[in-house]
């Protein structure tokens, strides 16, 4: 039985195959970042969320030891918010319950010599924030009122800033 399908039509096929693979594995599969952490104390010293929705949602905030090697990556604390997080400027206690938030893994204890990143999710991963790293050295130096984020420059460039509150919540957005 002689096939119907003209060999041009399958090379045509083949070739479509070949191009959508390559597209498939040159693409990254990242979420789209439209949020960004940082992190501030209260007046007792107790580290504080801070989560800087810019336009679209995030569900909730973990917080991880910041390490190159994935296969090292800890979880140290999450949170999941009660309601999807709109834009605008949310802070909550990483160390202590939350109205509004479910710590969905306690905050273990932070080491020393270690650094963390906090970010932003969705479940449904349509969306994340950028995070921000920093040690219990970097906590230290904090004080109420100011959060320390990674500002991202005009060429890509990050740096991990404190800035005021009011400045975070104004300018974050326009830095990420």
């Amino acid at each position: 039985m002689r096939s119907t399908t003209s060999r041009s039509v399958f090379r045509r096929f083949a070739g479509a195959l070949a191009v959508c693979g390559a597209l498939a594995a040159t693409s990254g599969c990242t979420v789209p970042v439209d949020a960004v952490a940082g992190v501030s104390v209260t007046a007792d010293g107790h580290l504080l969320g801070v989560m800087m929705v810019c336009g679209h949602h995030i569900d909730g905030a973990s917080l991880y030891v910041d390490s190159a090697d994935t296969d090292k990556t800890v979880t140290v604390g999450s949170w999941t918010s009660d309601r999807p997080l709109k834009a605008g400027l949310t802070t909550w206690p990483l160390d202590s319950p939350a109205t509004g938030w479910t710590t969905t893994r306690p905050l273990a204890r932070l080491g020393a010599k270690t650094a963390y990143t906090l970010y932003g999710w969705t479940e449904d991963n349509s969306w994340s924030s950028s995070g921000v790293s920093f040690t219990p050295a970097d906590r230290d130096r904090l004080t109420p009122g100011k959060v320390l984020y990674d500002r991202v420059s005009d060429d890509g460039d990050e740096s991990a800033v404190i800035v005021p509150m009011a400045e975070f919540e104004a300018r974050a957005c326009k830095d990420s």
